[in-house]
């Protein structure tokens, strides 16, 4: 082993000490490099556990999957009794719907289908949305479950189920799933998926659109290009997480079915699908803006030049934002209901201010906290846009209200109205401590930073004669060591700006107010709008609310126009709702004594849903009176009853009389 003799120690001489002033001994000394500013740190994760408190307290009380397309009616209705078996069973919705095979199931008393398992037919005429499924022929008494499964139009799955009997209510062993479609764990991550998914959006639409067009020589300070890069991994991220989740969610609610390759084929097909897929390829068109917008526009120099860089970078990346905003507007809310050519531009119009808003909001507290050299001018530019933001925010805001809530009690007596009010008191206060950040706008000045921006150039053409001596390595660590020393002094000249830190202060409250507000707007989207929460109410109350219940007492007279052909009918149903029934009929003659007559018939017919004549053999019990038990209503309604009466052989007559039977 060949001896090497000891490498000589530089010489100190002319060394800078540890506060950038050359030592006594003329040599230099090593610099400390500055310590991290834990500051941005401390209020980054303040702001992410603030996220995930409201997030987490809003999804415990949101349950799972709301349901924003609801059954109205069906035939047969819940709990009705048929005397004869239907050919088919058809529901009617709120909304459109999405189904395929199985979506709707009928179940026999011993669990088994009884309908034909092909998928349902669709009924809709109109504005009414109906769906049905023909039966098995044959089918016994007994008491059938009707199971459905779909999705609805905004993207959310809905499920029920509902029973009713043929011939009379028997025991059934069906057991219908305790959890609800889109609950679970599966429905859990899918949900957090959403809410990252938005924040995801508003760091890269909103950071970006800060950087273009605040603060342009913030396309090289690297915590902003970190910043709208971790919004574009945070989104593509959150679609890939919910485009896979797709298949388990609106179906069987495990994780394993997540790599179900028909399933996700399946998924493909349907409107949310294509919307998923539809972001990760703008989302890819994203990632091309992102890299001129931190690589040639920040190396441009040129000013022509680069106005005209940024004139393309606007547009196209407007066009790109605006295409990630409608895959949301096509697929949620703004894609049913009332208006939804207007009301889908106005989504996107909608989520493009909340990005530009909080989005900037969040590039400003980065920029104010992690780079030293952002000025005034900046600040300003953003309030600007910040005010523009909150004007198109209020016009799209109060059409989305007017449309998706519709009245008064639906603002206060709905779910989705008591969530619009907290935001509209988030917005409120949010404006509140943003007129405080502007009144520190308005003072700021850049002349503190300015005061220091010489200081740096004079030790930085100190640092290069002093280079001159030793050799280029160790002249290139004096470099990067002396701007580490600048850039320090520079903020800590920054932070003594009283403004500033005021500035700062209030940005950091608005951004709090914000991710809250981000959360709640989260979950409005997941949400049933309170204007078809209550028309489904009243169309169900409608449809399935029974008719006042009682006995039911009818008086008709009648003439065979023979001897004796005089009399009247009374008759008793009891107790008067749909299922079984005691009837009784007694027939007076004209002088008000018991009548026998050769024949009595009764047949009850309900015009409105085409049902019967259900005739009726009632036995006679005593003179003039005849009874029949377990006589079968179907359901409520108005049912018009047919008596016929003979007096001898060749004197007959009918009499009819429509009642309301509940």
């Amino acid at each position: 082993m060949t001896a090497t003799a000891p490498r000589p120690r530089p010489s100190r001489k002319g060394q800078p000490s540890r506060t950038g002033r050359p030592s006594r001994t003329g040599r230099p000394s090593p610099i400390r490099r500055p310590s991290p500013i834990r500051r941005p740190f401390a209020a980054a994760a303040l702001l992410a556990a603030l996220f995930s408190l409201v997030s987490g307290l809003l999804l415990a009380g949101a349950g799972p999957a709301a349901a924003h397309a609801a059954l109205t009616g069906s035939d047969p209705q819940d709990g009705a009794v048929v005397a004869t078996a239907p050919k088919e069973v058809t529901l009617t919705f709120s909304e459109a719907i999405a189904v395929g095979d199985g979506s709707i199931r009928v179940l026999d008393p011993s669990s088994k289908r009884a309908d034909t398992g092909v998928e349902p037919k669709d009924l809709s005429d109109g504005s009414t949305v109906r769906y049905g499924v023909e039966l098995l022929p044959g089918l016994p008494d007994g008491t059938y479950t009707v199971a459905w499964q779909a999705v609805s139009a905004d993207s959310h799955p809905i499920s029920g189920a509902f029973t009713f009997s043929i011939g009379a209510p028997s025991e059934t062993a069906v057991a219908l799933p305790s959890e609800e479609v889109g609950g679970g764990a599966v429905g859990a991550v899918y949900g957090i998926a959403r809410y990252i998914a938005y924040a995801g959006f508003v760091l890269l639409v909103g950071g970006a659109a800060f950087v273009l067009g605040c603060w342009p020589r913030g396309a090289t300070a690297r915590p902003m290009q970190r910043l709208v890069v971790r919004g574009w991994i945070t989104l593509t991220a959150a679609t890939l997480a919910m485009l896979l989740l797709r298949n388990p969610y609106t179906g069987s609610g495990k994780f394993a079915d997540a790599f179900d390759l028909t399933g996700l084929q399946a998924v493909l097909d349907t409107k949310p699908g294509a919307a998923l897929v539809s972001r990760l390829l703008l989302l890819g068109a994203a990632a091309l803006f992102i890299a001129v917008l931190f690589g040639t526009y920040a190396r441009r120099e040129d000013a022509v030049e680069k106005r005209d860089l940024t004139f393309g970078l606007a547009v196209g990346g407007g066009v790109v934002a605006a295409g990630i905003a409608a895959t949301w507007a096509m697929s949620e809310h703004a894609s049913t209901g009332i208006q939804a050519g207007i009301a889908m531009p106005v989504d996107v119009l909608h989520l493009l201010a909340v990005a530009a808003w909080l989005g900037g909001l969040v590039a400003l507290l980065v920029a104010l906290y992690r780079t030293p050299d952002i000025g005034s001018e900046a600040v300003r530019r953003f309030s600007r846009v910040a005010f523009g933001s909150v004007l198109v925010l209020a016009a799209t805001g109060i059409y989305q209200s007017w449309r998706q809530v519709g009245s008064w009690s639906a603002l206060t007596g709905t779910r989705y109205g008591q969530l619009l009010i907290v935001k509209v008191a988030l917005i409120v206060l949010l404006l509140a401590v943003a007129w405080f950040s502007r009144r520190w706008t308005g003072r700021l000045t850049d002349a503190a930073t300015a005061s220091v921006a010489s200081e740096p150039s004079e030790r930085a053409a100190e640092t290069v004669k002093t280079a001159d001596d030793v050799a280029p390595e160790r002249a290139a660590q004096l470099a990067r060591q002396q701007a580490a020393l600048a850039a320090t002094e520079k903020k800590r000249v920054r932070d003594a700006d009283a403004e500033r830190s005021g500035l700062r202060r209030s940005v950091l409250a608005e951004a709090a107010i914000a991710v809250v507000l981000l959360a709640v707007t989260t979950v409005l989207t997941s949400t049933e709008p309170g204007r078809t929460e209550e028309e489904a109410k009243g169309a169900s109350t409608a449809a399935t609310a029974p008719a006042p219940s009682g006995p039911v007492n009818l008086s008709m007279p009648f003439d065979t126009g023979g001897r004796n052909g005089k009399g009247t009918v009374r008759m008793d149903i009891d107790p008067g709702r749909s299922g079984a029934n005691e009837l009784h009929v007694w027939i007076d003659g004209s002088d008000g004594k018991p009548m026998d007559v050769p024949e009595l018939k009764v047949a009850l017919t309900l015009e409105a849903q085409e049902i019967g004549p259900l005739p009726v053999a009632p036995d006679r019990l005593a003179e003039g009176h005849w009874s029949a038990s377990n006589v079968q209503i179907p359901m409520a309604g108005k049912w018009k009853v047919d008596v016929t009466v003979r007096t001898s052989d060749i004197d007959q007559v009918t009499v009819d009389k429509t009642v309301k039977i509940g």
